[in-house]
């Protein structure tokens, strides 16, 4: 492509990415987001800051970029398009990750958090899955109505599983719960965001000490073992076990309590829903509703390494790039008429858990959960409904991390 032919960045109508949702259309992507796949698939938008990184929103452009080694995860670079305040404010004191690191670094990171989430070990987990599921729905029908499903099943049920599979005692719930929620907030100020990871931090560090001298058959054990021989440090262990805990329950929380809020509102969906008496099939619906709901919507954030043509405009080394998976999820050329939830398409496409080698790596588990209550709470309470009007849920703000709703009142 000749030079002359390459888009310039566009310097007027920018889009502001922390446009909101429309109150109307609360589960959908906001409508300026949207209509920027019209426009093209990479364009520039403004974020918190001011600056204008590029925004990635075609689904085959977003697979392409998020596969591109011309792109780096390291946010510590000038430039890298963080979040927030909050977060430019610490990202010189935070250290390597899964999250920004690149290469034989990132290698190296994920290999050792891979073993606990394979596919065959979380079918394992399935039975006590669906055990947990059907205790807390015992509990919910004992009690009194209406009740929050976000405390009756929506936190409890995750956060038990991720408690049991790292080896963190529940009963802590509540104390990690509090601090681990730092991490979506969008309201957090600097201080809030060190002083909750400080107090995660010291609490598992704590742990993994216990398990070195008494290890059991859990994940914050392999990493004991691991530090005892070496392999790790404490500080990377601790870091490594407050990204599984945090990653553990707040997404998949969301999503149960999203994915209902969304359901109640498409009747005929629900009702499709309670007919499928299939694992595959009940899959198959969850990975739609991931497609629609795209819980992680401020998505995933690179910055460029090298000058590069990409989609028709010139990349320049240093400039930040925002891949916002809702906007992929709702590209109509992946996904004929995205607004419509539609239980029985293959959805399995879609970038709920990102794309790429920063691919979620709790994503099993994530999807046998929600297979489980999807497939549990509607045929268990068939007469399950809102206690209140749909325009009185409180959705968290476009600035926030992940999508979500705080509480979600039910009856029956």
């Amino acid at each position: 492509m000749a030079e002359a032919d390459i888009k310039p960045a566009l310097d007027e109508r920018v889009y502001d990415y922390q446009d909101d949702r429309d109150a109307k259309c609360p589960f959908a992507p906001p409508p300026g987001l949207r209509a920027l796949n019209e426009k093209a698939p990479v364009t520039r938008g403004r974020i918190w800051d001011g600056s204008t990184p590029w925004l990635v929103t075609g689904h085959a452009a977003q697979r392409a970029i998020l596969s591109d080694p011309r792109v780096s995860s390291d946010d510590k670079q000038p430039g890298f398009p963080l979040p927030n305040r909050a977060m430019a404010e610490n990202v010189q004191h935070y250290p390597l990750t899964i999250f920004n690191a690149d290469g034989a670094d990132h290698t190296r990171i994920r290999r050792m958090m891979t073993r606990p989430f394979t596919r065959p070990r979380m079918e394992a987990l399935r039975p006590e899955i669906q055990r947990f599921t059907d205790e807390l729905i015992d509990k919910m029908l004992a009690g009194p109505k209406p009740v929050d499903l976000v405390t009756a099943l929506s936190l409890p049920l995750p956060s038990l599983m991720i408690c049991a599979l790292l080896g963190v005692p529940y009963e802590d719930h509540d104390f990690f719960q509090e601090n681990a929620s730092f991490a979506t907030r969008s309201d957090k100020t600097a201080e809030d965001d060190r002083r909750a990871n400080e107090a995660l931090g010291g609490y598992l560090a704590a742990l993994l000490q216990t398990k070195m001298e008494n290890p059991g058959d859990d994940v914050l054990s392999d990493f004991a073992a691991r530090i005892k021989d070496g392999d790790l440090t404490l500080p990377e262990a601790t870091l490594l076990s407050m990204i599984l805990l945090i990653a553990g329950h707040e997404t998949s929380a969301n999503m149960i309590t999203l994915g209902t809020a969304l359901l109640l509102e498409n009747p005929e969906q629900l009702a499709r829903l309670r007919e499928i008496d299939d694992t595959k099939a009940v899959a198959g619906a969850v990975e739609e509703i991931l497609r629609y709901l795209t819980v992680a919507q401020f998505g995933q954030r690179r910055i460029a390494k090298e000058d590069f043509e990409f989609e028709g405009v010139r990349i320049e080394a240093g400039d930040g790039i925002v891949v916002p998976l809702p906007a992929g999820n709702w590209d109509p050329t992946a996904f004929p008429e995205p607004d419509k939830l539609d239980l029985d398409r293959k959805a399995s496409h879609h970038h709920a858990f990102g794309w790429g080698i920063h691919q979620c790596l709790g994503q099993q588990l994530a999807r046998i959960e929600l297979q489980v209550v999807y497939g549990t709470l509607y045929r268990r309470v068939p007469t399950l409904r809102l206690a209140v009007d749909r325009e009185e849920l409180a959705f968290r703000p476009a600035d926030s991390l992940a999508f979500g709703i705080k509480e979600l009142p039910v009856t029956w």
